[in-house]
């Protein structure tokens, strides 16, 4: 996940072609691609029931979320198997978490809201590691992440890869001055230093 910072209202005058970028993104994303996030948030059971009682409609579900967050250039199966699919869709299908998981957007997406376009709110001063990656629907710059995340000690923006990190980009992880991090067997992210 990149660091959720909302655009410095200071640096607006001042804004790099990335700044730019990310700016559009932002705006492309609240007109075209932020339907799913307004049914959760508003009313996740609605969508909950089809996800927990239709195989074809939590396929779809997801599956259109891959193909938009992933930097596929369009084609899905170029960054992800059926079978690695189908793994995804069975951790939802199985234990039937569809509806679960969408009301994780009605419990919290007002304050993620907030983190990435409204005030800075509290900073975060742990150590913090971030990379964005080009297709990531947040593409803060440095600058802005800095206002909430004052103790950035890794930045990285990999040339590809896009919200489905490990689907987008194969071979993503790095290693630098005794820093680690890629992606576990699992699919979760991973952060080492030392």
């Amino acid at each position: 996940m990149p660091p959720l910072a909302p655009p410095d209202p200071a640096t607006l005058d001042d804004l790099t072609g990335a700044g730019r970028a990310a700016l559009a993104t932002l705006r492309e994303a609240d007109e075209w691609g932020s339907g799913y996030s307004a049914q959760q948030s508003t009313r996740p059971q609605t969508v909950g029931y089809g996800l927990v009682d239709s195989p074809a409609a939590l396929c779809a579900w997801i599956v259109e979320k891959f193909w938009s967050w992933t930097d596929s250039g369009g084609d899905l199966h170029r960054v992800i198997t059926g079978d690695e699919l189908l793994d995804n869709l069975m951790l939802y299908w199985l234990p039937g978490t569809g509806a679960s998981s969408a009301r994780l957007y009605w419990e919290s997406l007002r304050q993620v809201n907030e983190w990435i376009s409204g005030s800075a709110g509290a900073p975060v001063t742990v150590p913090t590691g971030c990379s964005v990656f080009p297709k990531e629907l947040q593409r803060p710059s440095r600058r802005w992440a800095e206002r909430r995340f004052p103790n950035i000690r890794y930045w990285n923006e990999p040339g590809k890869g896009g919200t489905s990190r490990r689907s987008s980009s194969r071979r993503c992880s790095s290693t630098r001055s005794g820093h680690s991090s890629g992606w576990s067997a699992d699919g979760h992210p991973y952060s080492v230093s030392g």
